[in-house]
């Protein structure tokens, strides 16, 4: 593991046990080189945020499995590992309704004040509500951009809000299986949504999605909200709109450079609630996903291949 972060690693332990394998814990914390010194003489990698680099890959002498702790997998080499052979596997499946519940919160919490309502009642003010506008959900339209596990159980949980109408934009979604939901090209997505969510991965295609260009398609009433990469949105954008007021505000779980500088300038968008990566994080979904990303591990080792495969080639 080239990552630490857990509370206890006794799940993998337990798992990887029954394969005869050993479990090193390495807090490389993005440092390149201890990564590649952990990953040199490794069967297997277990990564959260540490960039695997084609170097790395390189270096492993070993190498058979790189699992990732989460979903995305933009900080590893995909055709790297795929060169030498090396399996790569995320765990797509775990924290869907916590990153849904997330995505709902930081909508709520801008359409509603809530976070500068509590402060201001804390000093003092009260019944400020028409110095801060606020708008029915009900009867609105939601955009999704991206339509996999946690879009999904987002709009789900939209549904039951009462917005009346669901348009999505993922090039990879299979329009013949729309059941509710209007497939739309981004731009119309944009400038009909009232909520806008991401919930794409981050790629060369995908990063900074969200420019100046889309955002002045947005309304001046629309919410974006981003529980998925920040790579997604240009912060310098997001920063101009909501400071112009371009749009009504934003939610942000996810930022480009993570943790985010002290002086960063979405600190001081008023109409920005801002969160720290939680999106993911429950404790039920913390075991799920030490469980499941150390199957993976273990099935290759085992002579299996991944469930969760991310990297396949032709004459596997």
């Amino acid at each position: 593991m080239i990552d630490d972060g857990y509370g206890s690693y006794d799940t993998e332990r337990r798992i990887l046990a029954e394969v005869q394998a050993d479990v090193e814990i390495v807090p490389c914390r993005g440092d390149a080189a201890r990564v590649l010194e952990a990953a040199r003489d490794a069967h297997a990698l277990l990564v959260r945020e540490s960039p695997v680099t084609a170097q790395v890959i390189e270096a492993m002498r070993h190498g058979r499995a790189i699992v990732r702790y989460g979903i995305g997998v933009d900080n590893v080499d995909l055709e790297a590992a795929r060169a030498k052979r090396i399996y790569v596997a995320n765990v797509p499946d775990y924290g869907v309704e916590e990153v849904s519940d997330q995505a709902l919160t930081l909508l709520m919490a801008v359409a509603r004040h809530t976070v500068r309502r509590d402060r201001d009642v804390r000093a003092g003010a009260w019944n400020v509500s028409r110095e801060q506008k606020m708008y029915r959900i009900a009867g609105r339209t939601l955009g999704l951009v991206g339509y996999g596990r946690i879009a999904r159980a987002f709009e789900r949980k939209m549904r039951g809000m009462g917005v009346a109408r669901v348009l999505v934009h993922d090039p990879y979604f299979d329009v013949t299986l729309a059941n509710g939901v209007e497939c739309v090209d981004l731009d119309t997505l944009c400038a009909q949504s009232d909520y806008i969510s991401l919930h794409s991965p981050l790629t060369e295609a995908t990063r900074k999605l969200i420019d100046t260009r889309r955002l002045a398609l947005m309304k001046p009433t629309t919410i974006l909200v981003n529980t998925a990469r920040g790579g997604l949105i240009d912060e310098a954008a997001l920063v101009s709109a909501l400071q112009r007021h371009v749009i009504f505000g934003a939610g942000i779980d996810v930022f480009e450079h993570e943790p985010p500088r002290a002086d960063h300038p979405l600190f001081a968008c008023e109409n920005a609630v801002l969160s720290d990566h939680t999106g993911w994080y429950s404790e039920d979904s913390v075991a799920e996903l030490q469980q499941k990303a150390a199957l993976d591990v273990a099935r290759v080792l085992g002579g299996e291949r991944p469930k969760y495969w991310v990297n396949p080639w032709k004459d596997a």
